[in-house]
């Protein structure tokens, strides 16, 4: 019962947080949709700050409410003014608090890569956009057949949206494995890691390719939870989760992975290939050493 009612009373407070937080991020998105110039920039700060007080908001909340212990590695040498990208595992929805607790405030707000269609959806897309979340065109292998003269286009209109982030610090998180871990997808993969899905460097790839000039270095971040049990997001509520390792390890960013063609350059490829693989080599014996301390 106790549990119940910590889940409810968590999940309430964060509901009652966001919609507290959307309205003034919402009027500032549209004041940024009309205005130009140092009025726009202003609109800009103002709907980051929403978004970073929101967070901190959760932050509180959590423990305010939560048991759970957030065991940030790393973190003390993150600079707001230096552009990153977080590379990091990826096994549940709990993975995004644990990234707010490691980095809001400490680094520019973080950002996902969207598909350029997102920014339809009513309200968050708006949203994302005021929060100067990049938004990608991707064209498929099939079109790209049928229409080959369209090649590198989309990557042409992607960099021309990331301009932006050549005024602005910026945070981009990219997860490699493109979904959630699972030991089951784990088996269906043949993954070669113990505890990861196959890296897609090719996502990274277009990444580095988009706006690799911008970015100053790589954050390599994983998150262990304990004894190996992945928690869902109610289970974070409920007070389920006791401890959570987020490790940070910062990086210099390889310039030769930026600006190479990944689709028909195999030596390029290759060396792209090459170094997400030893990032999720190295990656799979930290987790596995994170998770023999985390369970001591």
């Amino acid at each position: 019962m106790f549990r119940l009612l910590t889940g409810c009373v968590t999940a309430l407070l964060l509901l009652l947080n966001t919609l507290l937080f959307i309205g003034p991020l919402l009027v500032f998105a549209l004041i940024k949709l009309v205005v130009q110039g140092a009025a726009r920039d202003l609109a800009s700060k103002a709907v980051m700050a929403c978004a970073e007080t929101w967070a901190q908001v959760d932050k509180l909340i959590f423990a305010l409410c939560t048991p759970t212990q957030w065991d940030i590695r790393g973190a003390q040498d993150l600079d707001r003014q230096t552009s990153y990208l977080v590379i990091s595992n990826h096994q549940s929805w709990v993975d995004i608090p644990a990234l707010i607790q490691a980095m809001n405030g400490r680094a520019p707000f973080f950002k996902f890569f969207l598909k350029k269609e997102l920014i339809w959806v009513p309200f968050l897309g708006l949203a994302w956009w005021a929060l100067d979340y990049p938004f990608m065109k991707r064209y498929s292998k099939a079109f790209l057949d049928k229409h080959p003269h369209l090649r590198g286009e989309d990557l042409k209109i992607t960099r021309a949206a990331c301009e932006k982030y050549k005024r602005i610090p910026v945070t981009i998180v990219n997860y490699l494995e493109g979904t959630r871990f699972t030991v089951i997808k784990r088996a269906q993969q043949a993954s070669p890691f113990r505890h990861l899905l196959k890296p897609k460097a090719g996502g990274v790839a277009f990444v580095l390719a988009a706006m690799g000039n911008q970015l100053d270095r790589v954050l390599d971040v994983t998150v262990v939870y304990p004894k190996g049990r992945i928690p869902g997001f109610w289970n974070l509520l409920c007070g389920d989760v006791d401890n959570v390792i987020v490790d940070i390890q910062s990086r210099p960013l390889e310039r030769h992975l930026i600006n190479g063609d990944y689709e028909n350059d195999p030596s390029f490829r290759q060396a792209v290939q090459g170094w997400v693989n030893q990032l999720w080599t190295e990656k799979d014996l930290r987790i596995t050493a994170l998770r023999e301390e985390i369970d001591r």
